[in-house]
């Protein structure tokens, strides 16, 4: 920390608390060169997660969200609420691994639906359905055929 004194870069922490929020630590400093006690605070980095909408829009990763569209999904469905946070969970990690802090709502469909793929083909119909807006039954019949082959792929000798 720079002293705003003199400009050294060499201080010592005299003091440390937390403000009464909370939401910060407050630091007293001594510049090491003039003696001069001056005060830092310390804040956590906010910057959000953000999705990239089809129009173009942005908005903040809502986990919640998430999670309530996957619920839907999962209605009456053998699907744990451990299975759901494990795909929000992933979703996230996802997202925080993005360089630019934001992905698209393209790849975080993608991604959701892959894993609901793998855990309950119903679900994923239903998730599918939502977020990919099938115009019409053909849509819609083809995404089950894909994936009626994706099944009979295995099976076959």
């Amino acid at each position: 920390m720079k002293c705003p004194y003199c400009g050294f870069a060499q201080d010592r922490v005299v003091d440390s608390r937390e403000s009464k929020e909370a939401d910060s630590i407050r630091r007293r400093r001594e510049c090491e060169s003039c003696n001069r006690r001056f005060t830092t605070y310390e804040r956590i980095d906010e910057i959000p997660y953000m999705v990239v909408k089809k129009d173009g829009r942005r908005e903040r990763f809502d986990r919640q969200k998430v999670l309530s569209g996957l619920l839907r999904a999962c209605e009456k469905r053998p699907v744990s609420s451990t299975q759901l946070e494990a795909i929000v969970d992933a979703t996230e990690t996802f997202l925080m691994e993005a360089m630019e802090r934001e992905r698209t709502t393209n790849e975080v469909g993608e991604l959701i639906m892959k894993h609901l793929k793998g855990l309950d083909t119903v679900a994923y119909i239903r998730f599918a359905s939502v977020y990919r807006d099938f115009k019409d039954v053909r849509e819609f019949k083809e995404e089950l055929e894909g994936l009626l082959e994706g099944h009979r792929g295995g099976r076959k000798k």
